[in-house]
């Protein structure tokens, strides 16, 4: 196996994940930043563009208060040297302009503690030229003023005039300053505007690239991991293979050996028997002799010659022959076990609910007798296995409940099913003695049996489904207390597609 790169180590990743993760909240906290510096100076650049508008708007303010003052100035005069009611119209045009005007400038500069005395003067500078231009054209409309007064009346709103004139020039330098200040802000927010864009353009580039540095080194470590992980899964699988093909022939070999041992253990066993047969014969031989003699001669025959032929040996002769025909049903039980192995599995569709009638059609008398019931809750799922082995697991466990039914109440066997995916789940539960949790595991070892052995068997049946559930790629559980009943629950796929057979 090839040695693995340290750079394609967990930490590696780890740590480039964590900079890759850096390096995107340090973007994307750039880019949050620079909107909402952008925000800002925007706003920042509305206000000082705003001010400047402002600044441009009273001087326009000021510039349209003089053009009445110099309009109704001109009409008053053209009308006291020449009376025209067509002039005294312009007059009065002009003239009504002035205030409205004059409010509009006094509204615009009413944030500007230099500006409000400046309209205030303004104000009653033109309250005194109306008065002053209302009484000349009161005279000339009267006809009393003479070439004199009239000269005079024209040229006594010059100093008013002067006045207003210094007054607004005044306003429009105080509005020049105010402009060359508000220009500069203005030019200084864009100025920051543009630094801000540059700098975190700039940080977000370098972001960029960094980023895009991590990610290719992280996608390059992904890449070669993803090759090493590729090249461990096809050498596990290989690996996994071999130790299948192992497996099976350690198995093969296992069953083989288990066959061919059980195979040969029934020679000697069948001689034990047949000579076991012969002493029983020669011991019924022996007691007859002993007792002829005794009949005939009491003195020749002991005490112990008589326990011995009478007792001792039929009872050894006895011993003798229920071990060996115990041993023969365990090698039986070896050899099924063994030839099952071997067995070819053949799946085909199963009727479970038919099979498990055979069985309770088999136990009839049975459960008859001890006053038992077996029952199907509801419908069994439909499955295609192997017959012979699905009907020796049901068999198995369905006599197993029957067998260890509780005789102090009526016995009741439920068998149920229900289909979970692609597996099939069955149960066969029962109200009998129940198994001691501690020996739920122990019972499926061959030869182990669990609670008391008032029943016949050799610990076999239980081996033999554990065996045939796991050919049929399938497993086994088993919940139970006590005097509280036991349910065996079968977990076996719907369709067997694979058959699970012994290697030739």
């Amino acid at each position: 196996m090839a040695r693995s790169d340290p750079s394609s180590s967990p930490a590696s990743h780890d740590q480039l994940r964590r900079t890759l993760i850096r390096c995107l909240a340090v973007g994307f906290g750039s880019l949050i930043l620079a909107a909402l510096a952008t925000a800002w100076l925007t706003k920042r650049s509305r206000e000082h563009a705003a001010s400047v508008t402002h600044t441009y708007e009273v001087e326009g303010a000021i510039a349209a208060l003089r053009i009445p003052i110099w309009r109704s100035e001109a009409a008053r005069r053209g009308y006291m040297i020449t009376p025209n009611p067509a002039v005294l119209d312009v007059y009065r045009d002009a003239s009504g302009q002035l205030m409205p005007t004059l409010d509009r400038l006094a509204a615009l500069t009413r944030d500007n503690m230099r500006q409000r005395p400046r309209t205030a003067r303004l104000r009653a500078l033109l309250t005194q030229l109306e008065a002053i231009r209302a009484a000349s054209i009161r005279m000339v409309g009267d006809g009393t003023v003479s070439e004199a007064s009239r000269a005079e009346s024209i040229d006594a709103s010059v100093p008013i005039l002067l006045e207003i004139n210094r007054v607004a020039r005044a306003m429009v330098a105080e509005e020049q300053r105010l402009l060359a200040i508000r220009a500069a802000r203005e030019a200084q927010s864009l100025y920051a505007f543009y630094v801000a864009l540059t700098v975190a353009g700039v940080f977000l580039i370098i972001v960029v690239v960094l980023t895009v540095v991590t990610l290719t080194r992280y996608t390059n470590d992904l890449r070669a991991s993803r090759d090493q992980l590729r090249a461990l899964a096809d050498s596990l699988e290989d690996t996994v293979q071999e130790r299948t093909a192992d497996l099976s022939r350690a198995n093969h070999e296992i069953q083989r050996f288990a066959y061919i041992v059980s195979h040969d253990l029934r020679a000697p066993l069948v001689n034990v028997l047949g000579f076991t047969s012969e002493l029983e014969a020669a011991t019924q031989v022996l007691a007859r002799f002993v007792d002829r003699v005794e009949a005939e001669a009491p003195v020749l025959v002991t005490r112990d010659a008589v326990a011995a032929a009478r007792d001792d040996l039929p009872e050894a002769i006895s011993f003798i022959r229920s071990s060996t025909q115990k041993m023969d049903r365990l090698i039986n039980a070896i050899l099924k076990l063994s030839r099952e192995g071997r067995r070819v599995i053949t799946p085909e569709p199963l009727d479970l609910a038919a099979i498990v009638a055979d069985i309770r059609a088999t136990l009839h008398h049975h459960i008859d007798a001890i006053g038992a019931r077996i029952d199907v809750n509801g419908p069994l799922p439909a499955i295609a296995s192997d017959r012979l082995a699905i009907e020796q697991i049901l068999s198995n466990l369905i006599e197993n409940a029957v067998k260890y039914l509780d005789q102090g109440r009526p016995g009741r066997v439920v068998v149920r099913g229900r289909r979970t995916n692609d597996h099939v789940a069955l149960e066969i539960a029962d109200n009998g003695r129940g198994i001691d949790p501690r020996d739920h595991q122990r019972i499926f070892d061959l030869f182990r049996r669990s609670g008391v052995q008032d029943q016949p068997g050799e610990g076999i049946g239980l081996a033999h489904v554990r065996a045939l559930v796991h050919r049929l790629g399938g497993r086994i559980e088993v919940d139970s207390r006590l005097g509280q009943g036991a349910t065996f629950r079968l977990f076996l796929p719907t369709t067997l597609t694979e058959p699970r057979n012994p290697r030739s």
